[in-house]
Formats: C-alpha cells, structure tokens, sequence
C-alpha cells in the first residue's frame, strides 16, 4: 500500500473516512444515519420516501438526469412511507435519501447488499447523466437512485429499506494478480485446494462436499409469497426453496434461480476489500448473478471468522446447463485499503454471514434437515 497521508493514499476507502465524509457534507444524508449502515468498508444506501413504476429500464445518458427520465417513462408514483409492495416483472426507480459531493480524486461503485441478491432482486445504482449503472464518477455532485426489479419474490419495502451498497475508491484501481499471489502466501485466502489466480482468485461451486446430510444448493419456487425485506428470521423456507439434495452436477434450467455455495472458505484480510467480479461467459453458459462486496475480515480470523464460503446467486441462459462440482463458477479480486479500518466484518456491526456455509438470506428461519 502506498505510504503517506490517508489522503494522498490509493485505495478503498474504509468507515472512519465515509464517517467523516457525512459530517463534512461529502455524503448528503436526508436523515441521521442508521447506527449500521457504515459498513467496514461501505455505506447502505437507504431508499427514500417514493418509489416511481417505469415502462422500462433505462441509463439517462450524457444529455439527461434521472428525474428528467422519470419523468418521460413513470406509469405511476407510490408513497414508500407506509410500506409498499414491489411485483415481480415490474421495474422501480427510488430516489435514495443518500447524495453525493466526491472531491476530485474519490470515485465510486454500487452492488446490492448480499440480502438483496439472495431473494433475486435486481438492483443498480443510477446518478444523473450516467452511461453504465453501479457506476459513480470521480467528482461527482448530485442525487442517487435505485432501479430495483423482483425477478422471483413479491418484495415489501418501505422508506428506509436498504437494497443497495457504496464502495468508495480514491485514485485508481490496485487490483492486481501479483497482490493476489502476495496476500495468498501471507494469509491463505483460500481454504481449498490450490489457488487459481488469472484475473481474480478462482472460486469453483461445491455440489458435492457440503455438509454430508445437508442439501447443496437451493432452487426458488416460483409464485411464491410476499417477503418482507426488513424482517429477519421470519419466513419458513420451504415455503420459498426447494432443497437440492442430488450431488456431482446439477442442470441449470432457464429462468430458474439457484443459490449455491463456493468449496473454497474464503479469508479478506483487515486491511483489504474484495469483490466479485461479474460472469465470465467464457466459462459456460450460466451467470453468478449479483457480483458482491466483501468487507474487511470477511471469513478471517481477526473478524471471529475461520473462512467463509462464498454464496453464489446463480441462473442459466436461454438453454439448459450442466453445472459440475468443483467447476470454476466466479473470480475475487482483492484491493487494499487507504488505511486500516477500526471495525472489520464479524465485529459487532449487524455483521449476518460470517463463518456461513451455504445459506439463504437473512429473512428465513434455519434450514432444518429433518424436514427432507
């Protein structure tokens, strides 16, 4: 990591900075913020207080905002302040109560919170004249939205829901192979066999080795109930999953949406971020369909964890695929920090999988294996 000032440093930037960019009106809230919603490494971003339905989805472009968009495609405007339901099919825009002002120099990206991918909900950040989502500009000065769209689950949410992360960068990128190869020596970022490092740190699906009387994967039952986004533990799985018990390979059907788990227990050392990089359609014919954040201590010890493995997301294409055990499935890559963080994941902070195997979201109650 370079030397110098935390400010002058290249890197992820962690809690302490986000913390002090909203006192210094960097970050623009319209409320407090919630006492979790600074993150190791990232910020929540809380939905505001309506959502508006779009024909369709779209990126402004150069020449237009977000609201000026809204304002050509919106079929209607619904009060977020009482709770509302989201349908599946249907795409939403929601102005975020979060704003940004970046200094030059501090660029930013978005995912959705790994709750959010797991009931398949498809959430983007957008900004005003953007031309790729997730994606904020160094610089930049202006609102936040969320395009948010149910791909299987009904959802309820309400003003202050959190679907959607920020990650903030300052400089350029230092994501590289050679400090893969680097940390991997020190640390042992992986658990499993040997490290396959080519643009990202390989992570295969484990449909095989799992707990021995547990399923390996989770398939989503269409027209299934409504689900609560802020509620957790409420919901009976089998209400929601069905449970895939058969091990080797499994077949990928279309528009199906699969939850999987990674053979390889993943370790983020306290001084680095990571990420998931989006599919590689080099590697069949199926997507990993949410890249994701990784805090600081996700998986490692300082954080209480002994390695975490990674929970895959995943749907096929148009035709059905053959998915094998051990096949390679999504790549990590690792950045550092501009300065160690004071809180890593696992530390008391609403921290809701570490140490996990293969497991659902936040909203379900524990899986009980008698019930097969």
């Amino acid at each position: 990591m370079p030397m110098g000032n935390s400010q002058d440093r290249q890197g992820i930037l962690p809690a302490r900075t986000i913390a002090r960019y909203c006192e210094e009106g960097l970050i623009r809230l319209a409320r407090p913020a919630d006492p979790d919603q600074i993150q190791p490494a990232s910020l929540d971003l809380r939905l505001g207080s309506w959502a508006y339905r779009v024909r369709a989805s779209f990126l402004p472009g150069k020449r237009s905002t977000v609201a000026e968009r809204v304002k050509e495609l919106a079929l209607h405007r619904m009060p977020l302040s009482e709770g509302a339901v989201l349908e599946t099919g249907c795409v939403y825009i929601v102005p975020l109560q979060e704003q940004l002002a970046l200094p030059p120099g501090v660029a930013a990206a978005a995912n959705p919170k790994s709750s959010t991918g797991r009931l398949d909900i498809f959430t983007r950040v957008i900004t005003d004249y953007a031309q790729e989502f997730d994606t904020v500009p160094e610089g930049y000065e202006g609102p936040l939205y969320a395009e948010i769209s149910p791909r299987t689950f009904p959802i309820l949410v309400r003003e202050g829901s959190r679907l959607s992360q920020i990650r903030f960068r300052q400089g350029a990128s230092l994501a590289t192979d050679q400090l893969i190869r680097t940390l991997h020596e020190k640390e042992g970022l992986i658990s499993f066999g040997e490290a396959n490092i080519d643009n990202g740190l390989a992570l295969s699906v484990d449909l095989s080795t799992l707990e021995a009387q547990g399923p390996v994967g989770f398939r989503a039952k269409r027209h299934a109930g409504l689900i609560d986004v802020d509620a957790k533990g409420a919901l009976d799985v089998l209400d929601y999953w069905e449970p895939i018990w058969q091990r080797g390979s499994l077949v990928l059907d279309p528009d199906q949406f699969y939850i999987l788990a990674s053979k390889e227990a993943v370790r983020v050392p306290p001084a680095f971020a990571a990420e998931m990089v989006p599919f590689n359609p080099l590697v069949g014919e199926f997507r990993v369909h949410y890249a994701g954040f990784f805090d600081p201590g996700f998986g490692h010890s300082s954080g209480h964890g002994e390695g975490a493995r990674a929970v895959l997301e995943v749907r096929s294409h148009e035709v059905p695929f053959i998915l094998e055990d051990g096949q390679i499935i999504g790549r990590l890559v690792y950045e550092p920090l501009t300065e160690a963080p004071e809180l890593v994941y696992g530390q008391g902070i609403g921290s809701n999988y570490q140490r996990q195997g293969l497991k659902l979201s936040k909203h379900f109650k524990a899986f009980d294996i008698k019930s097969r």
